[in-house]
């Protein structure tokens, strides 16, 4: 079996794991409204770059991240406990700035192409 799969199979599971723990078990109000995007483990499985998003302005962006660099002690040591790993991967976290991106180009498009107007009844000036 190629090397190159183990990673991304160990990224997935970390990625559920740390999405389901902060759902569940994470308390800290300043994790706020957290999405994990994905993960990418190093080929040597011991650094884990978890990518997040979260609503809000730049400053609840800030308190975010620390909140999750303050509860990746615990995140990572829970992880250990779930998945069968030898040496538990070191927690990153990163803001994924990729979702943003996608929102600008998507609201340059629509300025671009603004749909057609609809009435009340969700027709557009286009439909008979």
């Amino acid at each position: 079996m190629s090397q190159g799969s183990r990673p991304d199979r160990v990224a997935d599971q970390v990625r559920a794991e740390i999405a389901q723990l902060l759902a569940r078990e994470v308390h800290d109000p300043g994790v706020g409204f957290v999405t994990v995007t994905r993960v990418q483990v190093t080929p040597d499985l011991q650094q884990a770059r978890v990518f997040f998003t979260t609503l809000g302005d730049d400053k609840a962006r800030r308190s975010s991240a620390r909140a999750l660099e303050r509860a990746a002690p615990f995140l990572r040591r829970q992880i250990g406990a779930r998945l069968r790993l030898r040496r538990v991967p070191a927690l990153i976290f990163v803001y994924d700035e990729s979702i943003a991106g996608q929102d600008r180009i998507e609201r340059l498009l629509n300025e671009l192409h603004p749909s057609a107007p609809t009435d009340p009844n969700g027709h557009t000036d286009n439909d008979s």
